[in-house]
């Protein structure tokens, strides 16, 4: 008789478990604005992503005076990155686990010794718990002389996936302070060209105004290239040429998106997403789909997949495409194959066809719009249906119960 209450519960525990414990850096530090200034660098750096994509993860945020004192040694963009990398552990630290340390002291490796720019061991940070529950930070290329920062407070902790604590100051390391260089240094069309895109890459350098877009938003901290492959370049440039010259320009920035994003990051940020053609008067977006095995990029007009990676290096992403992207401000969709010519029928057929065409009339086809709205109801649909069997396992689990 207690078959039925174990198997739900069963369920419902299988369901809970399977929940993705999602988390956003950016929305927990928005509701403090004393970390404005740490919040919005570890945006501009792309540190942002690579925390959220992580499962296991300690941020260890400093407040906008802290943040000052970094800022007033002018450190690039890049540099700053290296030293916030110092921040974020590759481990969960909660509250609790820093006073508890074992032997009192321990090292954890910090984003900035996954990246690589780290030579040795200084991207790991020595954590010390110190009589009367004082806890400090001390980058480990500084040999322990001096803690660089103590523990203040916890801002959000979700057990043993992301633990965000206050620290009193900006921890220091000379390696990771060091001049860091930037991809302005990097001959963008050049390194296109040699990685396997040439054509679409002589297309840029035809046209100014489109090369220096592609390389200020590279400099300006990301960009992410989709590159048509030589051969689809080829056979798409009887089209390109009858396009005008502001119709060549947005084509060609329909290609870039002006972040980077990582293979990884396209296939986790399904959706809508800005061009570098995009602007108040034209939308010029495209959707990326992670598509099973593949990732496509889908305009109104075509679906190209992408076929390989050229680039794949923070803040530059090139990735080769099957097709070229066709926005529908400058293309419109081809019209539906017309029927053929009816032969003549006699009147007696003629009848007969209307008898029948009356009886089973065909509904008629739904535009590309429609179809749309359609999946996105659909979607709806499975999210509500979803919703309510979760719903459904709890009120049976309460029922179960009952009888226990």
């Amino acid at each position: 008789m207690q078959l039925v209450p174990v198997l739900t519960l069963s369920l419902l525990i299988l369901l809970l478990s399977s929940t993705t414990h999602a988390h956003n850096i950016t929305r927990i530090l928005a509701k403090h604005p004393q970390f404005s200034t740490f919040n919005h660098y570890l945006t501009v750096t792309h540190l942002a992503a690579e925390i959220n994509r992580r499962q296991t993860i300690t941020v260890c945020a400093v407040d906008n005076a802290a943040m000052s004192d970094l800022l007033s040694k002018h450190l690039s963009i890049y540099t700053i990155k290296n030293v916030l990398s110092l921040h974020i552990f590759a481990d969960y630290f909660g509250s609790k686990k820093l006073h508890q340390i074992t032997d009192g002291s321990t090292l954890t490796a910090t984003m900035f010794q996954a990246t690589g720019n780290a030579p040795g061991t200084p991207g790991y940070v020595n954590i010390t718990d110190h009589k009367g529950g004082k806890v400090g930070f001390a980058a480990e290329d500084n040999n322990g002389a001096k803690l660089d920062a103590v523990y203040v407070k916890s801002i959000q902790e979700i057990p043993y996936y992301i633990s965000v604590i206050q620290i009193s100051h900006i921890l220091t390391s000379a390696e990771a302070e060091a001049p860091t260089a930037g991809p302005s240094e990097l001959n963008l069309t050049a390194m296109m060209s040699q990685q396997g895109c040439k054509a679409f890459t002589g297309l840029l350098t035809a046209s100014e105004d489109a090369e220096k877009t592609f390389t200020d938003s590279l400099d300006g901290g990301g960009l992410t290239v989709f590159c048509p492959s030589d051969e689809v370049i080829n056979a798409f440039m009887p089209e390109y040429r009858n396009l005008t010259a502001a119709g060549k320009l947005s084509l060609l920035l329909y290609h870039g998106v002006p972040v980077y994003q990582s293979l990884g990051m396209l296939k986790s940020n399904n959706g809508l997403m800005n061009t570098l053609a995009t602007d108040r008067a034209n939308k010029y977006d495209f959707t990326v789909k992670d598509d099973g095995e593949d990732v496509t990029v889908k305009t109104k007009i075509i679906t190209a997949t992408i076929t390989g990676t050229l680039v794949d290096q923070d803040p530059l992403a090139v990735y080769k495409i099957d097709k070229v992207l066709l926005p529908r401000e400058l293309f419109k969709a081809a019209p539906p194959a017309s029927a053929p010519a009816p032969k003549a029928e006699s009147p007696k057929a003629a009848k007969k066809a209307k008898k029948d065409s009356d009886s089973a009339a065909p509904e008629p086809d739904a535009s590309d719009d429609e179809v749309a709205d359609q999946t996105a109801t659909d979607n709806r649909s499975i999210s509500i249906n979803g919703g309510r069997l979760l719903t459904a396992v709890f009120g049976l689990c309460l029922g179960a119960l009952a009888f226990l």
